[in-house]
This record gives C-alpha cells, sequence and structure tokens, in this order.
C-alpha cells in the first residue's frame, strides 16, 4: 500500500465534515472530475458516490463504495476507476493539540493497475494523494462541508 499523510491546522471535525459530504469529493480527489449522484447514507458503510474520472472529453463514470467507517476517524472505499480497475483506499484522522493527521492509504485491488510494478504504481499513488490532501486540507481550513 502506498502511504501518504500529512500534518493539518484544521481539527479532525472539520476535515471529516468535507469527506462526509460526497457532493464535495471531486473538489479534493484528484482525477474524479465530477460527482453525479450521491447515495442518501453517505458516509456509511455500502453507500456509494457516483462520480466521474478523467478530463473531458475522456471521461469515465464509474463509482466508490464504502467498505468500512468509523465516523469522524476513519473511511475506507473501494474506488472505481474502470478501466484502469479498482483501489483499496483508506483515509484516516488522527486528532493532534494543534490540528489532525490525515493518512491515506492506497493501493490496486483489481483490475489492469494491479499489473502496473509496485514501485511505480506507490510513486504514481503517491504523488497523487499528496496533491488530494493538500486539496482536503485547503477545503477543511475554508469551512467546506459546514
Amino acid at each position: 500500500m502506498s502511504t501518504v499523510s500529512q500534518h493539518f491546522s484544521s481539527s479532525s471535525a472539520d476535515v471529516w465534515q468535507v469527506i462526509a459530504n460526497g457532493w464535495l469529493y471531486s473538489g479534493w480527489v484528484v482525477g474524479a472530475s465530477r460527482i453525479r449522484a450521491v447515495d442518501a447514507e453517505w458516509p456509511q458503510a455500502g453507500a456509494r458516490l457516483h462520480h466521474s474520472v478523467g478530463a473531458w472529453p475522456l471521461v469515465i463514470d464509474d463509482s466508490s463504495r464504502v467498505s468500512a467507517v468509523d465516523p469522524g476517524r476513519s473511511l475506507e472505499l473501494v474506488a472505481r476507476g474502470w478501466p484502469m480497475g479498482e483501489a483499496r483506499v483508506v483515509i484516516t484522522l488522527e486528532e493532534r493539540g494543534d490540528g489532525c493527521l490525515v493518512t491515506i492509504e492506497e493501493d490496486a485491488i483489481r483490475g489492469p493497475g494491479k499489473l502496473v510494478p509496485k514501485a511505480l504504481r506507490d510513486a504514481a499513488i503517491s504523488a497523487r494523494n499528496r496533491e488530494t490532501l493538500r486539496r482536503l486540507e485547503l477545503m477543511a481550513a475554508g469551512g467546506a462541508g459546514r
């Protein structure tokens, strides 16, 4: 699994508000270009977020599903982006006195993306998730999701 962590000045509650609002997903997740629908139960286990990936006009409609959640602390997803495949993504929030530590762990679990050598796959995922964390931090600091 590729693992990237970043310290945020925002509280874990503020970060969770962004994560818990599925309509904000494309604003912080690199590669997600738009949200088409969000299950009413989001972010409960089993709920789906219907998104598109890619840049117009090469946009693919797909979805991601919550496989586990500890509200305010962690979210585990099966993120789909076929034809590349599927990935397991775990986002954890750890409260710190001066903010929180946010960690994203991710790796391919199905499809052609799993065939990419692990070292190359981890490097690409890590670069994307560093930018994802930057975007999430800005949205939390700006009050998104409140």
